[in-house]
């Protein structure tokens, strides 16, 4: 049985994208060319075919989509595993309103497939717990979430 594919984000995943949501971003290594993955949390969705996120300016993602804008994000929701195929923009190296020094990534959707292995359910979504002090963690988060928004 074939997995489904579509060209946008449907209403419930534009729902999860438009909070702190856990995923994983594939780049294609600017060294190596092999894949490259990292685990993020600061996403956007803005509407069904753009999804925006943050990370360090001096991250490999970063270096990684000026040589190669194609990117993967994936992510478990629904009792289900997606990967979202599309390009990257760096929209801005250093977001104006963040104390940290972040970029901010834009993703114009290509694909939306779900590649959950036949026969199976996700049964529970990945959770973390952020380290640092947690009123710090709130006030960044907001800090980086807003400026994705109006960007």
């Amino acid at each position: 049985m074939a997995n489904r594919v579509d060209t946008s984000l449907s209403k419930e995943l534009l729902t999860l994208l438009r909070q702190e949501t856990f995923v994983s971003i594939a780049t294609v290594d600017h060294e190596s060319g092999a894949p490259n993955v990292n685990a993020i949390s600061w996403v956007y969705a803005p509407d069904e075919s753009t999804i925006r996120f943050s990370v360090d300016n001096r991250s490999r993602i970063v270096e990684n989509l000026k040589n190669n804008s194609g990117l993967v994000i994936s992510f478990i929701a629904d009792g289900t595993t997606y990967a979202i195929s599309g390009e990257g923009t760096i929209l801005k190296e250093k977001m104006d309103d963040v104390p940290i020094k972040l970029a901010l990534v834009e993703c114009t959707v290509q694909e939306v497939r779900d590649v959950m292995f036949y026969g199976a359910k996700m049964i529970s979504k990945p959770n973390y717990e952020k380290t640092y002090d947690a009123e710090a963690a709130v006030k960044l988060d907001n800090q980086v979430m807003e400026e994705m928004k109006r960007a």
